[in-house]
């Protein structure tokens, strides 16, 4: 075989092998974090929650997932990436099946809680560990875009589904007790079989010929070889550089943007519409899929263009002026593309962000690192849905919340725009390198 169709050959394999199973894992991940937004549309009638007690335990999530984020992605990187998903996925299923026994508020938060300790480390498992083992430089960014798009796929379908399904009650089970229990359930089996699909390097993939085998080993080990010439000599230099804490910073002020839109826009629509939850889950599919389509697009035209950060600030700046759509009119139309504009700018740019840390740093340095960025940027995940149901609380209006989200994604786009261009750099030597082991 030629080297380019060795190449494509590999690249297929990898996508159907090592993308798919991990898609499917990240649509579950998301429809177990956000299933308690559709849950809590009538969840919080039944058990007498309000806007303080809901928005505490949907960032509560974060507590738990912050405290064991970067030593969990550190286990994992030098233990056994599959496996460690594979006991997320169990784990945190079981928890979230837990999610429809609840009778008060305390559970709700220890539950809650609980759940972020059994996700920590998820993503940053996937972008450090996993996706770097398996594919280069070159198609680092457009693997992570479509691994991401299960985000939005899992809110396409996910998001009609918990709607039809809070409407129901089975053998006597409220709605949204039935969608914990069926969506935690599908969790905890797929943990077992996604073991049947993922390795953890290309020596062990029996489905990779000789030829393929020895392509991707030599293009792999050529980059991490020019990466760790320029990356520091401990955790502890690598997660103190300054590019790495300013991503924390970056990442920190996007995340209490995308969790405050993520966790509470049913919401917004149920106010301003009166809609029944089936109606709100279909018309949140809508902005889903045009965010869907800006992820993959930013994804292909960052991977051909060697750029990075245009294509992660300008969607920022996008979400930051859809929240000042929304805070203009209580209108279904005006909420509608408010909605629409912010998930086009919170989700897209995604996929190329989390490929830029594994530019400058790669193996244990690079899952501690994103593990930090993670977690620090997941406190805005429990800042960003608890002030918003705070500001609810106190003003009656989510007005003022719009505005502080908005100023939140813009100073996060302009920190963005402030970083070096070294990560552009990083991605050409280590394409470099890599061809000349091919």
């Amino acid at each position: 075989m030629s080297p380019d169709s060795v190449k494509t050959s590999v690249l297929r394999k990898t996508y159907l092998r090592i993308l798919a199973p991990l898609f499917i894992a990240s649509m579950l991940a998301f429809l177990d974090r956000v299933n308690v937004s559709y849950a809590a549309l009538t969840m919080n009638a039944d058990l007498g929650f309000d806007a303080k007690v809901y928005g505490l335990a949907a960032g509560i999530f974060f507590a738990g997932y912050v405290l064991f984020e970067v030593p969990g992605a550190i286990l994992a990187e030098r233990w056994s990436p599959s496996r460690w998903i594979a006991r997320i996925l169990f784990s945190w299923g079981a928890v979230s099946m837990l999610l429809g026994l609840v009778q008060n508020e305390w559970q709700f938060y220890l539950l809650r809680f609980m759940l972020g300790v059994c996700e920590a480390s998820f993503y940053p498992v996937i972008y450090a560990s996993v996706i770097p083992r398996w594919f280069v430089a070159e198609t680092r960014s457009r693997a992570i875009s479509i691994t991401l798009c299960s985000l939005l796929v899992s809110a396409i379908v996910g998001a009609p589904l918990a709607g039809w399904m809070v409407g129901l009650q089975p053998f006597g089970l409220k709605g949204w007790q039935s969608l914990f229990l069926l969506e935690g359930g599908v969790t905890v089996l797929y943990g077992f079989a996604i073991l049947l699909w993922l390795r953890d390097d290309p020596a062990q993939a029996a489905w990779l010929n000789t030829e393929e085998k020895r392509y991707l080993i030599n293009a792999l080990r050529a980059e991490i070889a020019v990466t760790r010439q320029q990356q520091p000599a401990t955790l502890r230099q690598a997660l103190a550089q300054p590019a790495v804490l300013r991503l924390c910073l970056i990442y920190f002020l996007w995340i209490t943007g995308f969790w405050g839109f993520s966790f509470w826009m049913p919401t917004v629509i149920k106010n301003a519409s009166g809609w029944s939850p089936l109606a709100i889950g279909l018309a949140s599919a809508v902005p889903m899929l045009a965010a869907l389509a800006a992820m993959l697009w930013l994804g292909h035209s960052s991977s051909r263009r060697g750029e990075k950060r245009w294509h992660v600030a300008l969607p920022l700046l996008l979400a930051a002026a859809g929240f000042l759509i929304g805070a203009l009119s209580d209108n279904i139309a005006v909420a509608l593309l408010s909605v629409t504009v912010v998930a086009i700018g919170v989700y897209s740019p995604m996929g190329v962000w989390w490929s830029i840390p594994t530019t400058f740093l790669t193996g244990t340095l690079a899952a501690g690192a994103i593990g930090l960025i993670n977690s620090v940027g997941n406190v805005g995940g429990f800042i960003g849905p608890y002030a918003l149901g705070l500001i609810e609380a106190a003003t009656g209006s989510h007005t003022l919340a719009y505005f502080w989200l908005s100023g939140s994604l813009l100073l996060s786009a302009l920190l963005v725009l402030g970083l070096k261009p070294q990560a552009q750099t990083a991605d050409n030597s280590s394409q470099t390198a890599a061809s000349g082991g091919r």
